[in-house]
């Protein structure tokens, strides 16, 4: 089902020249029904700016509210996002050891509580939804969500002494463009996924 979004928001998409947007995002413009096309995470939505909604284009498709937002504000950045390569945590952002903590802080227990050190099957599962192998940690895979959003799932089996751990990773360039709102948003979209992907 489509999830609404601020009409605020869908407003200024209605204002924005279609072909500058394109210009700049991953995506397609359709004239005649004045919607725009968007592929994230192997899956394409669908954005109607005046109707306010995004919907997955395929129906069996789930698409949590926060990840609405993050599409909205990915259409809306200002600039062209260029991937710097160079990973950081929500920590290493400004304002965030102090904005990602309390009801901010981000669920990776979701990811690791569901996989519960099964190791083959994180990496089973990453492969599958193309994630790219990564030397870090003792499982981490790579995300191009779009063409040139990038986040890392990083994954470490417990033990006696310590639980299963996950953690993600953000290319450096989403800290630039993105209020740490947006991030969070993303984060818990990425979650999200882990969890309700079979």
């Amino acid at each position: 089902m489509p999830v609404t979004a601020s009409s605020s928001h869908f407003q200024q998409l209605l204002d924005t020249n279609p072909q500058e947007l394109c210009s700049r995002i991953p995506c397609s413009f359709d004239k005649a029904s004045g919607t725009y096309s968007l592929n994230a995470w192997g899956v394409d939505y669908s954005i109607d700016p005046a109707g306010k909604r995004i919907a997955a284009m395929n129906p069996d498709q789930s698409l949590h509210e926060y990840f609405v937002i993050f599409l909205v504000y990915y259409l809306l950045n200002d600039t062209a996002i260029q991937i710097s390569g160079e990973w950081i945590s929500e920590k290493d952002m400004a304002g965030g050891p102090t904005f990602f903590r309390g009801p901010h802080a981000i669920p990776t227990a979701w990811i690791s509580d569901r996989f519960a050190n099964d190791l083959d099957s994180f990496k089973q599962f990453c492969t599958e939804h193309s994630g790219k192998p990564l030397d870090m940690a003792d499982a981490a895979f790579c995300f191009a969500l779009t063409s040139n959003i990038r986040v890392a799932v990083l994954y470490w089996t417990g033990d006696e002494d310590f639980p299963a751990e996950a953690k993600i990773l953000y290319d450096s360039s989403l800290a630039k463009h993105f209020a740490l709102d947006v991030i969070y948003a993303l984060a818990i979209s990425v979650c999200d996924r882990f969890v309700l992907t079979s």
